[in-house]
């Protein structure tokens, strides 16, 4: 069977009792075939998505999904780092480590997380840190992602702040380090493993989640439980989380440095081609806007109405206007803001268009969030291909 054919009722086939597992199945070899180009493959649990590479899985969200104001499960972007996956659970066996630095060790089931900590529940954009990455010129080596590795979903679960009180932080704790269930082949390829500073993880809102829109996570996005990091690139949102661990010192490992840095400076860049003397850690998403509707290249017709939208979001802070431009940014008209989710959120806004003439039209929109963050005009570069947030203008022919 190819990976083609696997569907859903494949997928519930090989998950075995669905109260003790949640699996993926046999993984056809092809699943994991060599880089591919950009076409529509289809994953278990998962729609047609945009395949960048199948080993590690990285699967983008085509754009039309984004006319819905939260991403639906299956239509949400897959990004993984190392192999093998896990592409099973047994929830029987599976508990989350919780120790180090702390005053005891938690061993905490799946539904230890459910009924032992209040459930808290929020919107929050999930973006790669490359989210982007293939406009950048000079171009830069990684996955080239379109804009399509971002999501928005409401996320629910337990307050990380209230596991790890119930461990006990020792003083003189420093940095909290977060691992997943995925492993490198080889001895030489890194665990992926994450960190946030102990003031980072006691903040209220960071999230051990176990459900994404009200459904358990599927596989590829992180079940059974994954850490979320709202308003920061997902980088940190270990999927498949097995360990946290209290440490005294600071944590350096591969995925933290040299892997997932900045410039250090005010915009994160530096110019084309040149090597930042100072890097730190990328963490807050910038302000963006983009235009989901029309496509670009889409034809209209003169004195037709049209409804230009898109999306707009920043990191932790809510959107304060959008503002559209018809005709290349000679000028600009505010559009309307759609239903707020919260600060963590995406918001959709319209703008009303009737060209009157034939021509070719160019359409920009460019967001600005209550702390007065927008978008440049021009992009701005760094060597890994992170925090693109340039204003993306998109053609139209009107005849």
């Amino acid at each position: 069977m190819g990976f083609r054919d696997f569907t859903r009722r494949d997928f519930l086939k090989t998950a075995g009792t669905l109260t003790a597992m949640t699996a993926l199945g046999d993984m056809p070899s092809e699943l994991f075939a060599a880089t591919d180009g950009r076409r529509l493959v289809k994953f278990p649990e998962k729609t047609e998505l945009l395949l960048l590479t199948s080993y590690p899985p990285q699967l983008e969200t085509p754009l039309h999904y984004f006319r819905e104001l939260v991403t639906p499960n299956e239509a949400l972007f897959v990004r993984w780092h190392v192999t093998p996956i896990p592409t099973s659970v047994d929830l029987a066996q599976w508990r989350l480590n919780v120790g180090g630095n702390t005053d005891k060790e938690l061993l905490l089931s799946l539904d230890d997380l459910k009924t032992k900590f209040p459930r808290v529940t929020y919107t929050a954009v999930i973006q790669c840190s490359g989210n982007g990455r293939s406009f950048f010129e000079p171009r830069v080596p990684g996955g080239q992602w379109k804009n399509g590795s971002m999501g928005n979903t409401t996320w629910s679960g337990a307050r990380l702040k209230d596991i790890l009180n119930m461990a006990g932080i020792k003083p003189g704790s420093v940095d909290v380090s977060f691992d997943g269930l995925d492993r490198g082949t080889l001895p030489t390829v890194p665990d992926f493993i994450k960190s946030l500073p102990v003031d980072k993880a006691l903040e209220e809102d960071m999230l051990i989640a176990y459900e994404m829109n009200g459904a358990p996570l599927t596989m590829l996005n992180g079940f059974p439980a994954r850490l979320i990091v709202p308003g920061w690139y997902a980088t940190y949102w270990v999927k498949s989380l097995s360990e946290i661990k209290v440490l005294p010192r600071q944590f350096e490992g591969f995925w933290m440095n040299p892997a997932y840095r900045i410039p250090d400076n005010a915009c994160g860049c530096v110019p084309p081609g040149a090597k930042p003397q100072k890097t730190i850690p990328v963490h807050r998403m910038t302000t963006r806007s983009l235009i989901i509707n029309p496509e670009d290249g889409t034809s209209l017709r003169p004195n037709r109405p049209v409804d230009v939208m898109g999306i707009a979001f920043s990191g932790g802070y809510s959107i304060r206007d959008v503002i559209v431009s018809v005709d290349g940014g000679k000028s600009w008209s505010e559009a309307k803001l759609g239903k707020d989710l919260g600060k963590y959120s995406w918001i959709q806004w319209t703008y009303p268009w009737r060209p009157k003439k034939p021509g070719k039209y160019t359409l920009m929109a460019r967001a600005t969030n209550s702390i007065g963050e927008s978008q440049p005009f021009e992009s701005l570069w760094n060597p890994s291909g992170y925090l693109w947030n340039k204003i993306e203008p998109l053609t139209v022919v009107v005849r």
